[in-house]
Parts: C-alpha cells; structure tokens; sequence
C-alpha cells in the first residue's frame, strides 16, 4: 500500500494521490510532500527515483535488507535507515525503515507491514502546528516515534528482569526455565543495543547546521529525541549488565546449594560409617571382647548409639548438617 501527503505552508493540502504526481506537487516551493512505500520492488523505486534525482547507491541501500542504522549524505539529499522495535512474546523483532530526505520531500520505505507507519501519521496530526516546518516536521516525527519505541521495550524488558530477579531467591527454582528466560533477555537486549547506540550519532548528525533539516523552530525538538536516545542507551546498558550479574547470582547459588548438599551428604556417610565399622568388627569369624555374651551385644550396640549421636551432635554445632 502507498501513501502520499502534501502539506502547502504547514497546512495539509491533499493525502493519497498517485505518486507519479510528486513533480506536480514540487514545482510549488511552499509545498512539503511524503510518499510511504511497503515493500517495494526496483521498478516502484526507480520511478521515485526519476521523479526526485535519487543516488543510485541509496536505492541499492533502500532494497537490501539489514543496514544498520545510518546517515548517508549526497549532493541532493539524504538516505536514513532506522528500526523500529517491538516485543513479540517477550522477544525483540525489529523492522527497517529507509527514508529518503530531501529539501522538500520525504520518502519512507518499510520493508514489512509490521511497522506501523499509521501511529507516525497519528504523531504528525497530533503536532500540526509544526507542520510548517517541512521535512524537518516529518523526520522528526518518524524518529519521535521510532525512539519511543526504544523505551516502550525497554522498559518491558525491565519489566521482564525485575521478575526474573524475584525468582533467583525463590524456595524451588526451576533452573531450565530461568537459563531460558535470561538467554532470551540477554538476546533482546544485545538487539536492541544495536539498533540504539547508532542512532546517537543519527540524530546528531540531523542537528547539524550544514544538513540544514532542523530550523530553529524544530531543534528544541531534535535535542529532545536526542536526550531520549541517550537514556534508551544507558538504560539498555545497565539492563545488560544486570541480566549477566542475575546469572551470575543464579550460578552462584547453585553453586552453594551443591556444596550444602554434598556437606551434609559427608556427615551423613560418616555417622553411618560408625555402625559399619562396629557391625564389620563384630561380624569377624574370631573371638572378640564379650563374644557370645549377651552384654556383647549390649555394649556394641550402645557404642554405635553414642559414637553416632556424639558425630551428629558435633556436626550439627559446626552446620555441616
């Protein structure tokens, strides 16, 4: 599906035309248009790129998949690639949108649906005084809420590790279903770093003077997504390490049930080693002390009471047992 806007001095003018009409939009110098394209082949792409004078090397970047996020420049215009993010069942996915930028127009390119290009439409509407800012309006409003997005995953990922951090101390603890559960966090996490600390020096970059995208109108608002992608940064940052330290914990832990378990396994073994010991001795083919005696039998019996609670007694002092 395509979709096409036309603003004339801030005020949206028409929506949904044809995109072979951008040139008759452009020739006036108060018009701002944006064209959205969805998966699109290189024929839908080379119209666009006659239409607007596009680099060849951008419209290579804007049909291959998986660039990371970028500014490239050239002498007409400028090719950004971000990603959007969103959690699906608890795990990260992330979509690429390319966008063309030029004095006048704006072209995204999503390589799925699943990016939800209506919500960056809903953000323009929901901000139409700035309209009259141009291409920086629309830019600024795709970034607002590619980087938004950044904080609503992050914060459900923080979510995620706060109940992950309950369970570590928990009584009985199912470890397969933890290691699973911090794989997947840490996996999420290192995705989601990627696509974040690129995009400092993405929108840096669109702050510059010489880009000539944010007037004075539009950069407060830059600066704001900037301070937005620097606390997504950090904050994906400190999650990382807090995964890695959770299973570091979880591991110690295990470590130290094991070693209760086999410190109380060896007091057991050597309590009952004593009556072993006294029933193996008594149990030899030889005459021994009180052998065939009824008080024999009195005495072995008492000493393996005695000797063994006197072991246990001491264990249990010393909490080996």
């Amino acid at each position: 599906m395509t979709r096409t806007r036309a603003y004339r001095n801030g005020v949206l003018e028409a929506e949904d035309f044809p995109p072979e009409e951008l040139s008759t939009y452009l020739r006036d110098t108060g018009v701002t248009v944006w064209l959205d394209l969805c998966a699109p082949g290189e024929a839908d792409l080379a119209v666009v790129s006659e239409e607007l004078g596009l680099h060849r090397l951008a419209v290579e970047d804007a049909v291959s998949e998986h660039q990371r996020s970028k500014l490239d420049r050239y002498d007409t215009h400028s090719f950004l690639t971000v990603w959007g993010v969103r959690l699906e069942n608890g795990v990260l996915a992330a979509d690429e949108v390319d966008a063309f930028i030029t004095e006048r127009a704006l072209v995204t390119v999503r390589k799925s649906e699943d990016f939800d290009i209506e919500a960056v439409v809903a953000r323009w509407d929901s901000a139409a005084e700035l309209a009259k800012s141009g291409v920086g309006f629309l830019v600024h409003g795709l970034l607002d809420y590619v980087v938004d997005g950044y904080f609503e995953a992050v914060q459900s990922l923080d979510d995620q590790i706060e109940g992950l951090e309950d369970s570590v101390f928990a009584d009985k603890v199912d470890h397969r279903d933890m290691q699973r559960r911090s794989l997947h966090l840490r996996k999420s996490l290192v995705k989601l770093r990627r696509v974040v600390l690129p995009m400092r020096e993405v929108v840096n970059s669109l702050m510059r003077r010489d880009v000539g995208l944010a007037d004075e109108t539009m950069t407060p608002y830059f600066q704001d997504v900037y301070d937005h992608v620097l606390r997504a940064s950090e904050w994906t940052e400190s999650l990382r390490d807090l995964v890695t330290t959770i299973r570091e914990t979880q591991l110690a832990i295990q470590g130290n049930r094991l070693n209760i378990i086999m410190k109380k396994l060896t007091g057991w073994a050597a309590i009952i080693a004593v009556p072993t010991a006294i029933t193996g001795f008594y149990g030899q083919n030889v005459p021994y002390p009180g052998y065939d005696q009824w008080w024999g039998f009195i005495v072995s019996t008492a000493a393996i009471v005695v000797i063994a609670g006197a072991l246990y007694v001491l264990f249990k002092r010393r909490d080996w047992l």
